[in-house]
């Protein structure tokens, strides 16, 4: 038996009205969702940490994910994992021309604007009810908000809905700023959160025109500032200090020590 077969007979038994695991019984699309969100970024987790064993377990978790959803959707008689599989295949096979076809592609960027172009033709072809197709289309709501607003700007870029170089990205920041602390003076809460989303929708696009993927730069910045604070505690403790009773001016000093010596 091979190892997805193997699989997809374990999933069946967990699923098994009578003989079935409890929990795995009860689960539905919906309740999936978390889990599945979980285990895709354990394994960007253990990509980042580049721990080999760690990145092909956290792979079969998210691989039962999916094994989970088709069982739910078999027992529904919507499609199964062989369904899934194929239609993936085909999908793949329709947008690489270049490989399993006779059209060449000279360049990464002319495969990724092949690439979406045919994504953008699937999309025309869904729409119903003679609305307009639109170039933001498909963009899922369930995307984290920074990976969400560099897609949907990227999308809108494609059809010219852009600037031709960056001096006007860095001027809108800017004007962003300003519109969030006349916010605050106000004290309008609502509008501070408007106007601190329109801050960060232009700074992903700033990211977009320096060529960084914004959800990563921000995970990066995240894990240096949590190396960085573990080390403030440990020179804090080394001095037998509490950091609630010291002042902003000592923690900052501490801090400025610690990035200095990385």
């Amino acid at each position: 038996m091979s190892a997805i077969n193997r699989l997809l007979d374990v999933m069946s038994q967990l699923r098994d009205p009578e003989n079935g695991c409890p929990w795995d019984l009860q689960q539905t699309f919906k309740s999936l969702i978390p889990y599945t969100l979980e285990e895709a970024y354990e394994v960007a987790d253990a990509i980042e940490r580049q721990v080999a064993d760690d990145i092909r377990d956290e792979l079969g978790d998210l691989l039962f994910q999916v094994v989970f959803y088709s069982r739910i959707a078999q027992e529904q008689q919507l499609f199964d994992f062989e369904q899934v599989a194929h239609v993936i295949s085909e999908k793949l096979i329709r947008r690489h021309p270049h490989v399993f076809a006779d059209d060449k592609i000279d360049s990464v960027a002319a495969q990724t604007d092949a690439w979406e172009e045919h994504k953008r033709q699937e999309r025309a072809g869904k729409q119903k009810n003679n609305n307009v197709a639109s170039a933001l289309d498909g963009v899922a709501l369930a995307l984290p908000a920074l990976n969400r607003a560099q897609k949907l700007q990227r999308r809108a870029a494609r059809v010219g809905f852009d600037w031709d170089e960056i001096t006007p990205v860095y001027d809108k920041v800017q004007e962003e700023i300003i519109e969030l602390k006349e916010a605050h003076k106000n004290k309008d809460q609502s509008s501070i959160e408007d106007e601190l989303g329109d801050v960060l929708f232009a700074v992903v696009n700033l990211a977009r025109f320096v060529d960084v993927d914004a959800e990563a730069a921000l995970r990066r910045s995240s894990q240096k500032f949590e190396r960085r604070f573990h080390q403030v505690e440990q020179a804090v403790a080394a001095q037998d200090g509490d950091m609630k009773k010291m002042s902003v001016d000592e923690l900052e000093q501490i801090w400025k020590n610690v990035k200095q010596h990385e």
